[in-house]
């Protein structure tokens, strides 16, 4: 064997013995009778040694304990080698749960079945066992015996299948035990700064601005933003709004500026309180964050349904979400023939989901899937059964006068109670009274059929006039649905008809406008895309929408009764599907008010390939000249985010389609972040108001202390590697990475903030390996990583007689820190002991001291130390 082969599989040894002192025996282990088939003549000499474990050509486990036996060149009497039960488990990503009549219940992403625990052995060493045959017999995994990789190779058959694929089921986030890190009771995150300057060449520039700050207080965002209608003269400024807000999944608090939860009947806005409260529901999280609704508060996320039906005993149903293959529940129906999925969300994000059913005969996800429509949606505003959401608001009404203040005018009490229910699965009623202007009731229902495609949701607000709102919805099939909606302002009624996928009929008529109708196609190939729309009313006026796509051209055009605009783009760059780089414009437009007006441009683009984290173009420039029937002049863009925290957009145009005055504008966007320093900002704080985030920075703690003193560097490479936050890598959370920090914008939450050893830099290691972290809308919660250095040594033991010593336990102890490491020697006497930390250590070899061990700033990370057993 090839010595860099035996040094491997040493630290092999080393490494299950580690993992094997932590085992932890399950109940359905404990529960699973051992297997009596006879071993044979070979099976009885096997011994236990350490060998990998591969899935494919990727290792899976560095070291496993296995029984059985190889002569240097090939694995001896292979079916019956014997293999931990939990690392099979492990590495075919096995679920297995022991069911009331003592059988297991195994499911992978290829197969579904049902064992006896009979089949299955118990080794006096390795605890419950898998045989080589026994994964081939039970789940059709072949295995091989690499003596080259000294590793067991598993061929799983379902491996690269994308059909089919099961979707582990998420799992659970355990917080406790962990170190918890919360945020200050107060934190400024950002302030920003928008100014625009505009003018024509005959008129003086005019300066306006708004100021945003937003930040936590509280374990809830507050939110300041103040309108500044003359940037020049102070006295024209004034709170636009000012918000406190704190939202859990059972309460949420609004004060300050806010909309109300009924209908407004006045002028001006509302500023009070609104107290919302929950039970058996949580409310939709809205992508994005941002400004928040009370009546989007008190709608749940999801609302749960019932999917059941008929097949053979013995199939494998699953429930997939949409055309994926996501994997939502799964069954394997018993003798009865029924399957039932029951509390299927219905995501009231999307207010409607389409679900499919797949049933494959005798469990075997190989074969074709028989597969059955199963679709619903839910009514805005619907709660699950049993559930219900109390509503409590009170405040004035605020306008500005001809001479406006700071703050505006507050007169005019405002205010309501109301709560909804659940009343079944279907129905979900509210019952209230506001008082706005004058006492008024409240009356709201929302409705969906169990039988029916109908889904109904009505609210009614009485007074001198009533006002009615309703949201009425029929889909008597997949491509057909007609929808009424009526307001105080106008009633509306859409008819919908998918012909085919590339082809639709629709209709509106409304009580405030004119009847139209007409038609809309869809058309899309390889380098070529088409989408257009055309109506047409009763008063004749023509409104269309065209898109086409053709390799590196793009034209557009869009036109009513007003005007029209026609745009053909011609991309220079070599992705006919990207927006970026350079691009010929050619536009026409034209006007129909009191005249006819026209205005020709011919120009050229640039947009930069890279983007800032807002979704900005590093670069856009843009450059014509327009031929129009007033006049003729330049045209020109220019915006940028190249300077960290600042925007800048600039436009001139010497003419434009109904007028021979050039006019320019220029905006500005400045952002400034505030927590652990001054720093550009992101010009997303509107953001904060409903989201917070982590702001972490690892850095290397040179002298263990804990805390980053002067000269201490960030390390903030492969940050992907280093995090996971709730078990998914942090590259999945669009993290905005800097020299100093790693910026992540979440939902309100407690995480589990974990820190991979794979990310960490060479012979560094982290003090902590989780964290969980209290993330609060309005701020970055500041997580401080310290990585210390980390040493290894390895040795081999000997005794008096210089004899290697084997089966020794060597320890390595901080007295001070109650800190040690150990490690068991192997038949040659070999020791590892990595991990160490810089200190002090006491030596011992089987509770004998040994020596000391000094580990310094200046000592080399990976060295060998031989050490002598002591004698008795």
């Amino acid at each position: 064997m090839r010595p860099w082969l035996l040094f491997t599989n040493i630290r092999y040894l080393l490494a299950a013995i580690a993992i094997i002192c932590q085992i932890i025996v399950t109940p359905a282990a404990a529960n699973t009778a051992e297997i009596t088939t006879p071993l044979t003549d070979e099976s009885k000499s096997f011994g236990v040694f350490p060998v990998g474990l591969n899935v494919g050509k990727r290792n899976v486990n560095p070291s496993i304990l296995i029984r059985g036996q190889e002569n240097g060149s090939q694995a001896i009497n292979f079916a019956n080698w014997l293999l931990p039960y939990d690392a099979v488990i492990s590495a075919l990503k096995l679920n297995v749960t022991t069911l009331p009549d003592g059988q297991l219940e195994v499911r992978s992403p290829g197969i579904v079945t049902r064992i006896n625990p009979q089949k299955l052995r118990t080794d006096s060493e390795l605890g419950l066992v898998f045989s080589i045959q026994d994964l081939q017999t039970l789940f059709g995994v072949a295995a091989t015996f690499d003596i080259n990789e000294y590793a067991i190779v598993l061929e799983i058959p379902w491996l690269n299948q994308s059909s089919g694929e099961l979707t582990q089921t998420e799992t659970a986030i355990q917080l406790q035990g962990l170190p918890h890190i919360a945020p200050a009771n107060f934190n400024i995150a950002t302030i920003e700064q928008k100014v625009n300057a505009s003018g024509t060449a005959t008129t003086s520039a005019s300066y306006r601005g708004d100021v945003v700050a937003v930040g936590s207080a509280f374990g809830g965002s507050w939110f300041i933003r103040t309108d500044q209608p003359n940037l020049q003269n102070q006295q024209t400024w004034n709170i636009a709004e000012a918000q406190f807000l704190r939202q859990t999944n059972l309460a949420d608090y609004f004060i300050g500026s806010q909309p109300t939860f009924w209908q407004n009947q006045g002028t001006g806005d509302y500023w009070g309180f609104t107290y919302i409260q929950r039970q058996g529901f949580v409310p939709p999280q809205f992508f994005g964050g941002g400004f928040s609704d009370p009546r989007q508060r008190l709608q749940a996320a999801a609302v749960g349904r019932t999917i059941s039906g008929k097949t053979e005993p013995g199939t494998l149903v699953r429930l997939v979400q949409g055309l994926g293959d996501r994997v939502i529940a799964e069954i394997l129906v018993d003798s009865s023939g029924i399957y039932r999925f029951e509390n299927i969300k219905s995501d009231n994000q999307f207010l409607g989901n389409n679900y499919r059913v797949l049933l494959y005969p005798q469990g075997r996800l190989t074969a074709q899937p028989e597969i059955r429509e199963a679709t619903f949606s839910i009514v805005p505003g619907q709660l699950p059964a049993g559930a219900s959401a109390l509503v409590v608001s009170g405040g004035l009404r605020r306008e500005f006068s001809e001479n406006p203040s700071f703050l505006g005018n507050f007169s005019e009490f405002r205010g309501g109670i109301a709560q909804r229910w659940g009343l079944s699965e279907s129905l979900t009623v509210g019952l209230g009274g506001v008082y706005d202007e004058s006492a008024r009731a409240l009356a709201e229902l929302f409705w969906r059929s169990g039988d029916l495609p109908l889904q109904v949701a009505v609210s009614a607000l009485t007074g001198n006039k009533w006002d009615i709102n309703a949201d009425i919805r029929y889909d008597p099939f997949p491509n057909l649905n007609a929808v009424f909606t009526s307001d105080r302002f106008s009633s509306r009624f859409n008819l919908d008809w998918r012909v085919s996928s590339n082809f639709s009929l629709f209709t509106n008529t409304s009580t405030r406008d004119a009847t139209f109708g007409g038609v809309q196609i869809n058309f899309s190939g390889k380098d070529a895309f088409t989408f257009a729309r055309v109506s047409l009313d009763t008063e004749n006026r023509w409104r269309w929408n065209l898109l086409q796509r053709l390799g590196k051209l793009e034209l557009t055009q869009r036109g009513n009764e007003i005007g029209t605009l026609s745009e053909l783009i011609y991309k220079l760059s070599a992705n006919s599907w990207v927006d970026s780089g350079n691009s010929l414009l050619l536009s026409y437009e034209t006007l129909n008010q009191n005249r006819a007006d026209n205005l020709l441009v011919l120009g050229w683009r640039y947009r930069s390939p890279q983007r800032v984290i807002d979704g900005n173009y590093l670069w856009e420039f843009q450059l014509g000249y327009g031929i129009g029937s007033q006049a003729t002049g330049l045209i020109a863009t220019l915006s940028t985010t190249v300077l960290p925290g600042l925007q800048l957009r600039g436009r001139y145009q010497g003419v434009s389609v109904n007028s021979d005055q050039a006019t320019f504008s220029v905006d500005l966007v400045s952002s400034l972040g505030l927590q652990k320093g001054f720093t550009p900002g992101d010009r997303r704080s509107q953001y904060f108001r409903t989201q917070g985030g982590l702001l972490i920075q690892p850095f290397f703690d040179r002298n263990n202390n804990g805390k980053r003193d002067q000269g201490e560097e960030f390390y903030t490479k492969n940050p992907e590697s280093l995090l996971v936050i709730n078990n998914r890598s942090i590259k999945s959370f669009q993290p905005d990475i800097r020299s100093d920090r790693i910026l992540v914008r979440m939902p309100t939450g407690i995480y589990r903030l974990e820190l991979d050893p794979a990310g960490f830099p060479p012979d560094w290691q982290a003090t902590v390996d989780a964290l969980a972290v209290d993330v609060v809308a309005g701020s970055y919660t500041p997580v401080m990583v310290s990585l210390i250095r980390s040493y290894t040594r390895l040795g081999v033991i000997t005794d008096a007689q210089g004899n290697v010593v084997a089966g020794a336990r060597v320890e390595a102890i901080q007295p001070n820190q109650l800190n040690r490491r150990f490690s068991v020697t192997n038949g040659a006497g070999v020791y590892y002991l990595e991990g160490l930390q810089k200190g002090q250590y006491i030596l011992q070899i089987n509770g004998k001291s040994a020596g000391s061990l000094q580990l310094e700033e200046s000592s080399e990370p990976f060295q060998e130390l031989n050490l002598q057993q002591p004698s008795s």
